[in-house]
């Protein structure tokens, strides 16, 4: 451990943490003024106040409950970063949420994973697992499971953030430096930002259903255009609901928390009044639901595994940034038990989109699993607006939560002066165009084994490092404090800034996975079996690898984090 002075005891509250004087007399008045204090308040005191000598930072339980306000008075100049709680107002979009604020309830994020699982990508997930040779139990399962272990990983990762009222871009900080948080938060914000053009282009295919059919059957709109790769129609119609996306995005999160509380219940309502019409119009959900399942043995354990990380590569991203929600909850219990539902949430919905495409076979004499495509086919023109409109609701909710708000946050935490919130949410949507979401759309393949499994060994060194770093090497210890500070004595400084432990366990996280990637994109003919396999199971691989070696390094190269003393 290393002293510095520069720290306040954070044992005592911070009505105790006087700065440090020179000469006798002032240590004798500061001791006599602190024992004096200390009597007062004997009964709120759970540590005693011990001159001079080196303490850890205080242990707190896995789930700890939400500090109490102290006021701190004549604190040690330090070096802070913008948007710090003491260089900034508290309205900075990376300051301590302050507890006014902390208003969400487990409603409210039952409501938010609500709106986040109900999406045309959600739906197609069991489906397309059937199409692999799972049975419909199986593949629903597989679903249920996959999103069993995010929810572990989500209720961890959030944690210090209802503690603390923490965002994502600040938390990394304790993990990989003050500056070295910037390479996980970008890594998360271009993810997120191929996630919203994604999501983007699938809303803009709702719209172009609601077109009148002349101009949808006129020709010269519907080639593509070289180079582009998209029909200008089908791009026009991605670039409306992309701008449409930009007036909820501009309210902040503010406007995000009520339009995915309002959305909810009418998700639930669509997405039940739909399959009630399925099931109804076609006497049952058909043959799918009871076809046994094509695979057995070693055949399945190959598909199983890929499609298990392919799952959880789903809400992997969340998994990372989770903080940036759970920063708002009124308390642990909130977040626990608004998160707990988020496996019963999947399984249900893609259960529905499984059983409302097998109907479809009896319905119309073909199986018809694009739902927007089923959506346009259903009644007359107001029946065919409603629908749209859910489908519209449904994407909205799902890719402003989930991929906007990160790399918006991301881009604050790099520069506060020049980017707020909003700014970052525009820049976020404008490099969701730049990954032409319609060619990561092309065909199954590319979308499952080359995007969802690609970036899962991006995000799982990073939550490996991050739980790794608060959970077993600090043992839950937090300094708020020292993660806004640049000053050189910080515990959160490292290497001028940057952690190396963490930088090289995210590299040793992610080095296995490399070769099974260029040979899926066809860089590399050929690999190993026991690359093929780290590669299919990407997720699970990079987070255990990076994890462990994270506490190697911190054990045996006194790289963790300095603790500081009174």
């Amino acid at each position: 451990m290393q002293s510095s002075k520069n720290h306040p005891n954070p044992l005592l509250p911070s009505f105790l943490c006087f700065p440090c004087f020179s000469g006798r007399a002032d240590m004798a008045m500061s001791m006599a003024m602190s024992k004096a204090i200390t009597a007062r308040h004997a009964t709120h005191l759970q540590h005693r106040l011990v001159a001079s000598s080196s303490q850890a930072a205080p242990r707190l339980p896995l789930l700890p409950r939400r500090p109490s306000l102290a006021l701190t008075v004549a604190s040690p100049p330090r070096r802070l970063l913008p948007a710090s709680p003491r260089s900034s107002s508290s309205e900075s979009d990376l300051a301590p949420t302050p507890p006014s604020e902390r208003t969400m309830t487990a409603w409210d994020l039952a409501s938010l994973w609500v709106g986040l699982v109900v999406g045309v990508p959600s739906y197609y997930l069991a489906g397309s697992l059937v199409d692999l040779g799972m049975s419909a139990l199986q593949g629903v399962a597989t679903v249920a499971f996959a999103n069993l272990i995010v929810l572990v990983t989500l209720v961890l990762t959030a944690a210090p953030a209802v503690t603390h009222g923490l965002p994502f871009p600040v938390l990394a900080r304790a993990a990989f430096g003050v500056r070295g948080a910037h390479v996980p938060a970008v890594i998360r914000a271009l993810v997120g930002c191929g996630w919203f053009g994604i999501e983007s282009w699938i809303g803009g295919r709702a719209i172009f259903l609601l077109l009148p059919s002349r101009l949808k059957s006129y020709q010269p709109l519907l080639a593509p255009v070289p180079g582009l790769g998209a029909a200008p129609l089908e791009f026009a119609c991605f670039l409306a609901f992309w701008a449409a996306q930009l007036g909820v995005i501009m309210r902040g999160m503010e406007g995000i928390r009520k339009l995915e509380k309002f959305a909810a219940p009418v998700l639930f309502v669509l997405t039940s009044a739909l399959l009630a019409w399925a099931y109804t119009s076609a006497g049952g959900f058909g043959r799918i639901l009871s076809l046994p399942p094509r695979l057995t043995g070693a055949e399945f354990r190959k598909v199983f595994f890929p499609s298990l990380t392919a799952n959880i590569s789903f809400w992997a991203t969340v998994a990372i940034n989770i903080p940036d929600f759970a920063r708002y909850a009124r308390s642990q219990a909130d977040q626990v038990l608004g998160q707990a539902g988020l496996p019963v949430f999947m399984g249900m919905f893609t259960f529905a989109g499984l059983a409302i495409t097998s109907a479809t076979e009896a319905i119309f004499g073909h199986v018809v699993s694009d739902p927007i495509e089923l959506l346009g086919r259903i009644g007359g023109p107001v029946t065919t607006f409603l629908a749209i409109f859910g489908i519209g609701l449904a994407t909205i909710t799902t890719n402003i939560a989930a991929n906007v708000v990160a790399p918006a946050n991301a881009l604050v935490s790099m520069s506060p002066r020049r980017f707020t919130f909003a700014k970052g949410a525009l820049v976020t949507a404008l490099l969701g165009i730049a990954f032409q979401p319609w060619r990561l759309l092309s065909s199954s393949e590319s979308f499952v084994y080359t995007w969802l499994l690609g970036y899962s060994a991006l995000m799982g060194p990073i939550g490996g490092v991050i739980l790794a770093d608060h959970y077993i090497v600090r043992r839950t210890a937090l300094d708020v404090d020292a993660l806004y500070s640049e000053d050189s004595g910080s515990p959160y400084y490292f290497q001028n800034g940057f952690n190396v432990a963490a930088m090289a366990a995210m590299a040793a996280g992610v080095a296995p996975i490399v070769p099974g990637f260029l040979q899926k994109v066809g860089v590399l003919p050929s690999v190993s079996k026991a690359f093929a396999t780290a590669y299919n199971n990407a997720w699970f691989v990079s987070f255990f690898v990076a994890g462990a070696v994270y506490c190697l390094l911190c054990g045996r190269g006194g790289v963790q984090a300095k603790q500081h003393s009174n």
